[in-house]
Order: C-alpha cells, then structure tokens, then sequence
C-alpha cells in the first residue's frame, strides 16, 4: 500500500479558508504563505498548493477581495523550499496553452522537478466578465472540451519541437516551445462532474473531490482509479479537510463555536451567487446558515488523538490517496499538528505497508 500524502491549501487570499469576523485572518501576502510554506517543509508534509482568484466575495471581511497570483509566488515559494512539491493553479480559459506550457516548464527548472499544475477552467463568470474573457455561451461541457484541447496543446509542447493545433477555442501553427522540461510537471483537477472524471482519468495524476458523504466519496474515488486504469494510467485522488486542534475535544470545539459566531452572511450570500444561485436564494440560505458554513470545507475539531483518528478513517473509508488540509492558524496550529498527528499518520501507513 502507498503512503498517503499529505498537503496544504495556501492562504493567497486574505481571510484564508475561513468566512469568519471572529476566525483568525490571514492577509494576501508572500511574508504569510511563506511563512506556511517553510512549515510545511519542515514538519514533513508533501505538497504546497494555491488557488488562482481574480475577485473575491466582499461582505464585513472582504473575503478574497485580496489575492496574490499563483504561480508568481509559487515560483518564489519553490527557491524559499527544497523538498515539497509546488502546485500552482492555472485557467484553461485566461492562459494560452503555449504561454502555459513555458511557465510550467519554467517552474519545473527553478523547483528541481517539484512543479505541479492545477487545471481549472473558469467557473464564476463574475472573475472574467471585469476581464471581457466570459463566454456565457458555453456550457460545462464546452468547458471541459476546451480544457482537454488545452491540456493536450500544453503536454504537445512540454515533448515535441512543434504543435500545430486548430480549435474552437485556441489555434496554434508551427508553435515552439523549448527546452522541454526534464521531467513532465504533475497535473492537477478538482471537479466530481462527470465531464470532470473523464478529464482527470485522461489526463490527471491527481484528482481532488468533494461529497455530501463518505460512500458518495468512495465511489468517485474508485470511479476515477478505475477510468484511469482503463486508459492505461494511475491517478491519485485526494479531499480537503480543515483541521481545527486544540489539546482537548472541548477546547477544539470551542474554537469552532467562536469562529463560527463571526460567519459572514454577506460574503456566503456573494459566494453562493457566484455559483450562479439566484440571490434572493442565496441571501435566504446565508441569513438561515448555521456557524458551520463558516468553514468551506468538512473539517475536524478535537485533539491530536480525535484528528489523527478522524483522517484515518475518511481516507480508508473514501479510499483516498490524500489530503489537502486548511489550518486556520497556520503559525499555530500546522506545528502542532506536525508534532504531534503526522508522525503518528506515517507510522501507520508504514504498519500497513
């Protein structure tokens, strides 16, 4: 059995992962996510990973209303690092994959092979409407059929001397770009569509998935292990999970309640606009949401025993290779865990080797 790896989502943009007045609030800044990137490094995680956001949510906290760019400083982050891999994230729909492909093999160079790219390919109109780069005729399938022509255009360039590609979406003639990188940077793709599984069994060593239960994870996880073996193919797939410790179950719960007193409505009200809920709907769901929905992602409060049991078991049991977890104290919270829970996760994926 492979070890399982574990990573961290990034603070790029202010207020981290938490929507939240009374959450700790990390700001948009290098100083912060190198800050948790030498963590990461240091009490032996595997990966870093950031987003790539244009615009952000507003509300009392301004929620990502501050960003940094992706891969400018997760190609800082990679000479500040010597070991974990740096996954930077990238838009099929803003980037041409020429321009794409020389950035990667760019970022593979300067990492020493540690370069990751994750694919995503622009879903919130409101990020690309300030740009004039919205398309509002194509559907999720037009998408992914631009993101499969798009990734296809990138590994081209990343092995031949010349690409020449005509789309509906991109055209390349006679197109170079050289050198090739020594190794082909990992890519990455989150998404549990249909459309989404497809793509990451063609093209992905990693998937990231999301469900509304553990069974519902399992079997896209096993569907994706599946549909890449059929291609001839392994890809790893992978969950996110905020990790809230603290040195009892009570004092984690605490924290939870606290932080969860501060949920910001208007910033969830933005948020679930944006994924195109009509807003009268989105506004009736955000002044009726409970704390919780201050966290965007399933989490997990308690001590180091209860954290470490709790990852344990949602990677076993949703069959995952992985995950990308969120501290919403970084400077705290990503040591303590790397003390007192990783260790003890490493044993045991080497008891069970």
């Amino acid at each position: 059995m492979a070890a399982k790896e574990y990573g961290i989502f990034l603070p790029i943009g202010n207020g981290g992962w938490m929507l939240s007045t009374s959450a700790p609030h990390p700001e948009a800044t290098y100083a912060w996510n190198k800050r948790a990137a030498l963590h990461a490094e240091a009490i032996g995680l595997d990966f870093i990973m950031s987003m790539a956001k244009w615009r952000g949510f507003g509300g009392t906290t301004d929620h990502w209303g501050r960003s940094l760019e992706s891969m400018t400083m997760m190609s800082a982050l990679a000479e500040a690092t010597s070991r974990v891999k740096i996954w930077a994230t990238m838009h099929a729909n803003l980037h041409n994959p020429a321009v794409a492909a020389k950035m990667y093999t760019t970022l593979q160079d300067v990492s020493g092979g540690r370069a990751g790219m994750n694919i995503v390919n622009g879903a919130y109109a409101a990020e690309f409407e300030q740009f004039g780069v919205w398309d509002p005729e194509l559907s999720h399938a037009d998408r992914y059929e631009m993101t499969e022509l798009w990734t296809e255009a990138v590994t081209r360039l990343w092995t031949e001397d010349s690409v020449t590609m005509h789309t509906p979406y991109f055209d390349l003639e006679d197109c170079e770009s050289r050198p090739h990188p020594a190794t082909r940077p990992t890519i990455i793709s989150a998404g549990k569509s249909e459309d989404a599984r497809k793509f990451q069994a063609r093209f992905a060593d990693g998937a990231f998935l999301a469900g509304d239960s553990l069974e519902e994870m399992r079997d896209l996880s096993r569907d994706v292990h599946e549909r890449a073996a059929a291609n001839g193919r392994s890809c790893k797939t992978y969950s996110m999970l905020t990790v809230v410790q603290a040195e009892t179950d009570a004092l984690a719960q605490k924290k939870v309640a606290e932080w969860g007193a501060g949920v910001d409505r208007e910033a969830l009200a933005l948020m679930r606009r944006s994924w195109g809920v009509p807003e009268e709907q989105a506004r009736a769901w955000a002044a009726g949401a409970v704390g919780e929905a201050a966290f965007q992602t399933a989490y997990v409060a308690g001590s180091a025993d209860t954290v470490r049991e709790h990852i344990q078991y949602i990677v076993d049991e949703a069959e995952l290779d992985g995950l990308m977890l969120i501290f919403p104290e970084y400077d705290r919270d990503m040591l303590l865990f790397g003390e007192t829970v990783l260790p003890r996760l490493r044993a045991e994926d080497e008891a069970a080797a």
